[in-house]
């Protein structure tokens, strides 16, 4: 019997799924952080080691048998450099793991875990990304720079931008085009504080980036309840999602878009937020010629599937899988389509049976 893995390796913790050679899940465990900027590559080797033993313990898998291969899909590993002595540890550290390994980043996991060719995967988490990987292999990137540098459409720049309004608002250097009065309170409960001075330290000292971009779910509690400042703020970030596919698009190669639509997978939390976004995310999109539709879809189950299949895929093993099972599609976006007098929509959003309503 062949055993295959894969591992969805986040900041703070990794998820580790263990098939057999007929594609069923045998074990599903959890672990620590596996991000090697912040905890080393031989800190990594060894939780995923751990996590590996405790999933053989779960499935009943002797200790001694290797996995035929494992698949690491990893936040931090955009560096085949990296990625090597990170392969060359565990083969050196841990050589009863696994007979072969593929290293890659999270994003890859996410992709490949909706389809065997590749596609686009677009995070909006507490950071933002946008990746394309097309079927030959070559991929593309927009984003992903960190808060200083980029984080559009992220939780972290939901939460930035408020607090930018509000505070350029009260000092009447740019006056909101709506009422900040809301999300001001939302803000000094957030951070507990009662003045902006107090909030020096949470923006420089004692800087928290997932906890500042906490404050986005409060943000979207009160676009539910009809702010218009938060519905703005959530509007701009959903064309900003819209903006990071677009500048993919031209990359993308025929093979993946054969059916007349390209998937886009969804990852974090603020597309929990779907239907906040959705008016900016149309309204940007009608802007650009895109020349096929978008499949928003958002995956059912873990990322390290996806680097199972990876992994197996690496070593020429066809492990059967059911990528339906995988993901659902969230919304259905159709550009270009062609209307009965014959003339295009311009782009335009049309209404998709296989749209659902996604809540924060």
């Amino acid at each position: 019997m062949k055993y295959f893995g894969g591992v969805e390796g986040g900041a703070t913790h990794s998820r580790l799924v263990i098939c057999d050679e007929s594609g069923k899940s045998l074990a599903l465990t959890s672990g620590l952080g596996t991000n090697h900027w912040m905890v080393g590559i031989p800190e990594v080797a060894r939780r995923i080691a751990d996590m590996v033993e405790r999933a053989k313990e779960e499935a009943c898998i002797a200790p001694e048998v290797r996995l035929t291969s494992l698949g690491l899909s990893l936040s931090g590993c955009e560096q085949e450099a990296t990625n090597e002595d990170l392969k060359k540890e565990m083969f050196k550290t841990f050589p009863g793991i696994a007979e072969s390994y593929v290293v890659c980043s999270d994003t890859m996991g996410s992709v490949f875990t909706a389809s065997p060719i590749g596609g686009m995967v677009v995070i909006s988490g507490t950071g933002s990304n946008a990746l394309l990987r097309n079927p030959d292999g070559s991929t593309y990137t927009c984003g992903g720079w960190g808060h200083f540098m980029g984080d559009e459409g992220s939780a972290f720049y939901i939460a930035h931008r408020a607090m930018k309004i509000v505070f350029d608002d009260m000092d009447n250097l740019r006056k909101s085009p709506y009422p900040i009065e809301r999300l001001w309170e939302v803000i000094k409960q957030h951070f507990n504080v009662d003045t902006r001075f107090d909030l020096l330290p949470h923006c420089y000292a004692n800087f928290d980036k997932p906890f500042f971009a906490s404050l986005c779910k409060k943000i979207a509690h009160a676009a539910d309840q009809d702010d218009e400042l938060a519905k703005s703020i959530f509007n701009d970030s959903g064309a900003c999602v819209a903006r990071s596919i677009a500048a993919l698009t031209p990359k993308v190669q025929d093979e993946l878009v054969k059916t007349g639509d390209l998937s886009v997978v969804c990852v974090g939390s603020v597309w929990h937020s779907w239907h906040l976004l959705k008016d900016g995310f149309e309204h940007e999109m009608s802007k650009h010629d895109v020349p096929f539709n978008l499949k928003l879809v958002t995956i059912t189950k873990s990322m390290a599937y996806g680097a199972c299949y990876l992994a197996a895929d690496a070593i020429n093993y066809r492990l059967p899988r059911n990528y339906l099972d995988n993901f659902d599609v969230m919304y259905h976006y159709r550009t270009k389509q062609k209307t009965t007098n014959g003339h295009s929509n311009g782009g335009q959003c049309v209404p998709s049976t296989e749209s659902v309503s996604v809540h924060a």
